[in-house]
C-alpha cells in the first residue's frame, strides 16, 4: 500500500480515562455561539487550563512531546452524556482526524462519521498495547481504513471496528448529504413513479 493509500497518518497520544463525557470534550459554556468554528481553543477545557487560565502543563494535549498529534487514543465509553454535535467539532478542529477507544456513546459515533472523523473501535487488550505505546512519546501511526487496522511505528498492527457502510462514507469523504447525492439517479426514479401511480400522495405546489 502507497503513503497516499492511507485513509491518515499521525502522531497519537494517550487519555486512558473512561467515560469522558460531551460536557469534558466541550463544556456547555462554548455551545451558545451561533458559528461551527473556534471550538479547538475550547476542547477538553477543564482539562487544558488551570483557574487563571494558564495552560495546565500536566494534561497531555500540552505537554511538548504530543504538540502536533492528530489521533487520540481513549478509553472506554468515550462520548457519552449530551448529544451535542459540537464535540466532534471540538476534537476536528483541534486537529484529531481519528479516536480510538474500546467504545463509543452510539449518537457521539454516528456525530463522529458524520464530521468526517474516524471513530476506530479495538478490542480491550488492544487498547492497552495503543495507550502503551503512546504514553511517554507521540507514536506515529498509520491508519489504514479498507483494511481496518492501525500500523504502529514497529510494524505491528492493531484491528479495529467499523460498519462496512461507515468505512466506506469516510473513505469516499462524504457527510450524510453526500451519502444522500451518491443516490440522486434512484430518488428521481422514484419521485417520478411516485408522481404516476399514487399522485394524490405528491404534494401540493402553491403560486403566489
Amino acid at each position: 500500500m502507497s503513503q497516499q493509500q492511507y485513509f491518515h497518518q499521525g502522531s497519537a497520544c494517550a487519555l486512558p480515562i473512561d467515560n469522558v463525557d460531551t460536557d469534558q470534550i466541550i463544556p456547555k459554556q462554548f455551545l451558545t455561539g451561533i458559528s461551527r468554528d473556534g471550538f479547538g481553543e475550547a476542547l477538553f477545557y477543564d482539562w487544558r487550563y488551570l483557574d487563571d487560565g494558564a495552560p495546565n502543563p500536566e494534561f497531555v494535549l500540552n505537554q511538548p512531546q504530543f504538540q502536533g498529534v492528530s489521533i487520540l487514543v481513549a478509553g472506554h465509553n468515550f462520548g457519552c452524556g449530551s448529544s451535542r454535535e459540537h464535540a466532534p467539532w471540538a476534537l476536528a478542529q483541534f486537529g484529531f482526524k481519528v479516536v480510538a477507544a474500546s467504545s463509543f456513546a452510539d449518537i457521539f459515533y454516528r456525530n463522529c462519521i458524520n464530521n468526517k472523523l474516524l471513530p476506530a473501535q479495538v478490542s480491550e487488550t488492544d487498547l492497552k498495547r495503543l495507550t502503551a505505546a503512546c504514553e511517554q512519546r507521540a507514536e506515529p501511526i498509520k491508519v489504514d481504513l479498507e483494511q481496518q487496522q492501525l500500523v504502529l511505528s514497529n510494524g505491528d498492527t492493531i484491528p479495529f471496528n467499523i460498519a462496512g457502510s461507515d468505512r466506506d462514507q469516510l473513505l469516499d469523504d462524504c457527510d450524510f448529504i453526500g451519502v444522500a447525492e451518491q443516490h440522486l439517479d434512484a430518488i428521481d426514479r422514484y419521485e417520478n413513479d411516485r408522481a404516476t401511480t399514487v399522485p394524490w400522495f405528491m404534494p401540493f405546489s402553491f403560486t403566489v
